[in-house]
Parts: C-alpha cells; structure tokens; sequence
C-alpha cells in the first residue's frame, strides 16, 4: 500500500504542473487589458508601463509564470488588481465557506444517491426502478440555478422561512456555528445538492444491477450463503466505482458551484471567481482556479488510494 501511494504521489506532480500552466494561460487568453479598470482614463504611458511593472505584466509569458508559480508555491499568489489586498487571503476565505457549503451538500447527496441507487438496482426493471430512475433524470436535468430561484421564492419570498442571501444575518460574510447562520446553509445546500443525488443515484443502479446479475452472485446463493452475506458481497464490489464518482462529485461541489453562490450571495470561491472575471482581476482569477484545481487533483488522489484500500485489485495492477 506504501509504494502504491508513492506512485500515486509521484503521478501528481506533473498533473500539477500541467494544471497550474492551463490556469496561467487560460486567464491570459482573455481579450481585454487588467489594469484598464484600475487606471485612469487620462493616466499617461509613464503611469501604465508604472503600474504594468509593478504587477509584472511587462515581462514575457514563460517568464511571468516562472515568477507566480515560484511565487505561488510559498503561498504568495501576488495582490489583487481591484482592492489591493492578498489574493492568497481572499482565495482561502472564500474557499473556506465553499468547502463549508459542498460538504453540506455532500452529507445531503451522497446518503440519498446510494440508498435511491441500490434500492433502483436492487428492484432493477420494476415500477421502483423507473421511478427512482425518473427521479434522478429529473434532479441532473433541471438547472440547478433555476432551481434555486424557484427555492427562493417559495421559502422565502412568500413563506418566509428562510433568508435568501449571504452566510449569515444581514448578508455577512462571516460564518458561526448557530442557528441563525444554519438557516442561510439551507436553501443552498440543498439547490447544490440535486444534481450528485441525481449522478450517483443512476451511477449506483447500474453498478448494483449489473453486480446482481453476474455469475458469482448466483454462486453464492447456490452454496447456501444468507441473502444479507450477499449484499455485503454485492456493496463491496459496488463500493470502488461509487466512491469514485462521489470523489468526482465533491470537486463539483466545491468549483461548479459558481452559480448556485451567486444566486444565493454565498461568499464562496464561486463568488469570487465570477467577480473575479467581470473586474478582470488577473492575480485573484489565477489565484482562485489554481487553488479549485489543486483540491480536484487533491480529492482525485485520495480516491484512488482509499479505491486501493478497499479493492486490493487495483493496487495489484
């Protein structure tokens, strides 16, 4: 399991390389000048090849990623462009709430996808089947940002459950463990939520109904085995691929969630990320994608080796 790892540890080093130069070059793909927004509209030469110099964007392409990537790996990602502050501090706040709002997701999604996909397997071709089936359709087609609008005028528009806008009373940013700001948890949690329910409830039906249909179940039935010591049997096999596409999932959750955090005002890394493109803020838009994709190559390695640990196969291939 030991050199398992390190061979996964050692596969992730130019994965993260490679991630870190498409985040570099996507961002200055983008038409347009950074620091028009900033600057004066009477500002002299002097004053743009200034302010150009200060952010390094005077310096060719290979050599200004070799500064913010030499930079980024102390936990430098340089100052934003529209307030002047440390991207690094805004990146981690905001990714702090996000983590905060996909892992409440998560605890929603991914209980519900697993029991409505075993019981759809299980029961696989009756009227249970295609009605948890029609289900899960219905949850990954509806637009999760629609959804959310919907959920807001019903909970709170007209009920008046539930607040609609930011972590916590008065729209703030800032998160504590109560009441008042759970109630701001809700409605987004759940709009985030519909979609993984929906992927790992369809992922784990065929997983589960293809399992009861192999020649080794109807082994075990035939030596006599309980039917509960077959669906332990039929959990384990299943249990690889499941936690795969939940793995998959949870980096959804966490970088797909720019327009669920954005209908609900949720400081989020997916807030920051859509302010961070209409102010054409270029530290704080490379900052934010580059720390969203390290977590996915992060979750992606965790997965393989907890896969490992529980099917030993693949840690023999």
């Amino acid at each position: 399991m030991f050199a398992y790892l390190i061979r996964r540890l050692v596969y992730v080093l130019p994965v993260a390389i490679g991630v870190s130069i498409i985040c570099f070059l996507l961002v200055h793909i983008a038409p347009g000048d950074p620091l028009t927004a900033i600057m004066p509209v009477d500002a002299t030469q002097e004053e743009q090849a200034a302010m150009r110099s200060a952010y390094g964007l005077d310096k060719p392409l290979p050599v200004q990623y070799a500064i913010w990537i030499g930079k980024a790996v102390t936990g430098d990602l340089g100052k934003s462009i529209a307030t002047g502050r440390p991207v690094a501090g805004e990146v981690f706040s905001a990714v702090k709430n996000s983590l905060l709002l996909a892992f409440t997701a998560s605890v929603i999604a991914f209980p519900i996808g697993l029991l409505l996909g075993f019981i759809a397997g299980y029961f696989r071709d009756t009227f249970i089947d295609r009605l948890v089936t029609a289900f899960a359709i219905t949850g990954v087609s509806v637009p999760n940002y629609w959804l959310g609008i919907v959920l807001v005028i019903v909970f709170s528009v007209q009920l008046g459950w539930l607040p609609s806008m930011g972590a916590g009373p008065g729209g703030s940013g800032q998160w504590a463990w109560d009441y008042a700001h759970i109630k701001h948890l809700i409605l987004p949690s759940i709009t985030l939520a519909v979609v993984p329910i929906g992927i790992v409830a369809r992922t784990v039906r065929a997983l589960v109904g293809d399992i009861f249909s192999m020649d080794f179940v109807q082994a075990l039935y035939a030596k006599g085995m309980r039917h509960g010591d077959v669906l332990r049997h039929v959990i384990r096999n299943a249990a690889p691929t499941a936690l795969s596409v939940m793995g998959l999932q949870l980096g959804y959750l966490l970088g797909g969630s720019i327009l669920i955090e954005t209908v609900f005002n949720w400081p989020g890394s997916g807030f920051l990320l859509s302010n961070a493109i209409f102010q054409r803020d270029l530290p704080l838009l490379q900052g934010t994608i580059l720390v969203l994709a390290l977590f996915f190559v992060s979750m992606n390695l965790i997965v393989d080796v907890a896969q490992a640990a529980i099917d030993p196969r693949i840690k023999r291939s």
